[in-house]
């Protein structure tokens, strides 16, 4: 294997697929990255055997073959390059990699025991654009359960053109908390559902930024078949399995209406949020918040037996009846920051039930945050 590429497209490509290639360690072989010279291209490729992902490289090819590298070692190598133009050759079962005056051997592992990638399903096929779609999974990613008690719950539901939404639905939940997002569909009709695991989604997100840095912004096309979802987008390819199940009803939690409704700032709640978390109980994260109609404010206080106390107002547009609810800071704040620096709604019918945020300018994405009950 011979091949001569710039070290820019080498180091994106490798900045593509070493994010899952570093995730195992209990298979030497997964640590490493695929490299494979045919006639036409370039190409790379990692695994953590339930997500691949496959990247080609523009390059000069002098003599097909392939091999494995160690995934750390050469991303953090070719980073370091200065040089423009990088030869790649494996001689005596180890990679040289030539660069201006520099020349480095890096040793790896034969091909031939890296894991069979699966290929690609062609089913149901979706166009999105790729900005809205990372947006959407950084909203919902955050509700996502981080334990695995409730399988279905540690990944994010997609729903295709569901009977309540003519597009993308994604929604998440940890039984605390939920987040459900809107997203335009360009191209695509049918109606599916899946459950895709939230680290298949962090994944997503790290590489859309990646493809980002590098000047990719078009749409991105995603295949949804039985087991398994895809997404291809410019030179990159990756696929992942789904969660098997079915997602709970979570549509029946949220209030249809409610009794007051607050409207102020989204940048300076958070701050007045992290001020009131300084003096909470860890563990419980509690956070009182009267809505005052009268006086249009929200107070916002915390007490803690360790650090004291903290009381503070906010200005906003309240509407409706006097309310008070105690919620998980944590919780709130995961919800709100994602809201952007406009005004943020805040929805409460009682201390017993749900609330609800969401931007004032677009009710295309909800935040509900179940109370702490006293």
């Amino acid at each position: 294997m011979k091949f001569t590429c710039t070290r820019e497209n080498l180091s994106h490509a490798l900045d593509g697929v070493s994010g899952v290639a570093n995730r195992q360690s209990h298979l030497p072989i997964l640590s490493n990255i695929f490299i494979e010279a045919t006639a036409s291209r370039v190409a790379l490729i990692a695994t953590d055997l339930e997500i691949a992902i496959h990247m080609t490289v523009r390059a000069k090819i002098e003599q097909e073959g392939s091999f494995t590298v160690p995934a750390k070692t050469i991303t953090d190598f070719v980073r370091l390059l200065l040089e423009e133009q990088v030869v790649l050759e494996l001689r005596d079962n180890e990679l040289h990699l030539t660069c201006g005056n520099s020349s480095t051997k890096i040793k790896g592992t034969s091909a031939e025991e890296f894991p069979v990638i699966p290929h690609i399903e062609e089913g149901t096929e979706y166009q999105i654009n790729a900005s809205l779609y990372r947006d959407a999974l950084a909203k919902t990613i955050v509700a996502v359960a981080k334990n695995e008690i409730r399988p279905e719950l540690s990944g994010i539901c997609f729903r295709f053109f569901s009977p309540s939404y003519d597009g993308l639905l994604l929604a998440a939940t940890d039984s605390y908390r939920l987040a459900e997002k809107r997203a335009v569909v360009s191209q695509g009709t049918n109606a599916v559902n899946c459950i895709v695991p939230a680290k298949t989604a962090s994944e997503m997100i790290r590489l859309l930024l990646v493809l980002k840095e590098d000047g990719g912004e078009q749409d991105i096309h995603l295949f949804v078949s039985a087991n398994q979802i895809a997404l291809r987008f410019e030179q990159c390819e990756m696929v992942s399995r789904l969660i098997d199940g079915a997602y709970p009803d979570y549509e029946q939690i949220i209030p249809a209406s409610f009794k007051t409704t607050a409207t102020f700032p989204a940048d300076v709640f958070i701050k007045r949020i992290k001020a009131a978390s300084l003096f909470t109980t860890t563990g419980v994260n509690a956070v009182a918040f009267d809505l005052n109609v009268e006086e249009k404010t929200v107070g916002i206080s915390s007490t803690s037996t360790q650090t004291g106390e903290h009381t503070s107002e906010i200005d906003a547009d309240v509407r409706g009846e006097e309310n008070s609810i105690l919620l998980n800071h944590k919780y709130v704040i995961d919800g709100v920051q994602h809201m952007g620096d406009g005004d943020v709604e805040f929805c409460v019918n009682s201390a017993e039930s749900p609330c609800l945020f969401r931007p004032k300018s677009s009710h295309d994405y909800v935040y509900i945050v179940m109370p702490i009950r006293q």
